[in-house]
């Protein structure tokens, strides 16, 4: 296969995580809300998923490759990345009930403002798929799919199925419809097969970075986890008894066993 052929197939996998955003705003087609408790327990599900994938899989990659070192310094960029782009967003002033009428430019400035938030998780996804057609994986439309590969999209898949509803919560207070709040589920994470196939292509041109890129993705995916998921589910469960915790705790196991194949493949 040639490599824009690979490109393709990177893409098309980070173009089925956006997808999976969607699936947040199908609960909203038969109620009108979902309980706190479910969305702590969804949150804390995502956590794990995130926890495990960024550890059993691209640190544990990144260590087949390179130094401790090397995955350490990529860490630190991305939690850094993370951190500007919360800043970003917290400076941003986003009303998601004005988007039907947007203008062009205000729609250029929100893509904008998303794209530093989903970024780290497309390159979690380009880089998973190093090497893609290099060496032993499982036969996918004639590509041969290196096992982190396939976890890592089916793990971010999940992930971004909590924030598909946490993104639709407020767009159903404003009155915005079903197939609506789909459309911007889906918007939100478009940056992710972009980000994809950036980070693929570098990868691939300068495996050199390899470790480092492993390390960036993990970075980016656990402070997002500790700085964002977590504080969501424990303000989401203020009101329940314990505060909470214990559906969030649940969430967070589930997520991990759910992908602890990643440890002993």
């Amino acid at each position: 296969m040639g490599l824009l052929a690979n490109a393709v197939l990177v893409f098309v996998a980070g173009l089925i995580t956006a997808l999976a955003t969607g699936l947040g705003a199908l609960p909203f087609f038969l109620a009108d809300e979902i309980s706190d408790r479910w969305n702590v327990a969804l949150w804390g599900l995502a956590s794990g998923i995130m926890l495990a994938a960024s550890v059993f899989g691209l640190i544990f990659e990144g260590l087949q490759e390179g130094t401790i070192r090397e995955i350490a310094s990529g860490f630190l960029i991305g939690v850094l990345l993370v951190i500007v782009s919360h800043r970003l967003i917290s400076d941003a002033e986003v009303d998601p009930g004005k988007y039907a009428e947007a203008d062009f430019k205000k729609l250029l400035l929100v893509l904008g403002i998303l794209t530093v938030h989903s970024f780290p998780e497309g390159v979690a996804i380009g880089v998973s798929f190093a090497d893609l057609n290099l060496g032993t994986g499982s036969q996918v439309l004639g590509f041969t799919v290196p096992l982190l590969a396939i976890f890592m999209t089916i793990a971010i898949s999940i992930h971004n199925i909590p924030e598909g509803v946490a993104i639709s919560i407020p767009l159903r207070s404003m009155g915005v419809g079903e197939w609506r709040m789909v459309g911007w589920a889906v918007f939100s994470s478009l940056p992710q097969p972009i980000g994809a196939v950036i980070a693929f292509y570098f990868v691939r041109f300068a495996r050199e970075f390899l470790p480092a890129g492993f390390g960036f993705a993990a970075g980016a995916m656990i402070y997002l986890v500790l700085s964002e998921f977590i504080p969501e589910a424990l303000d989401l469960g203020a009101s329940l008894p314990g505060g909470g915790r214990r559906e969030l705790v649940s969430g967070i196991v589930a997520g991990v066993l759910l992908m602890l194949p990643l440890a002993i493949v």
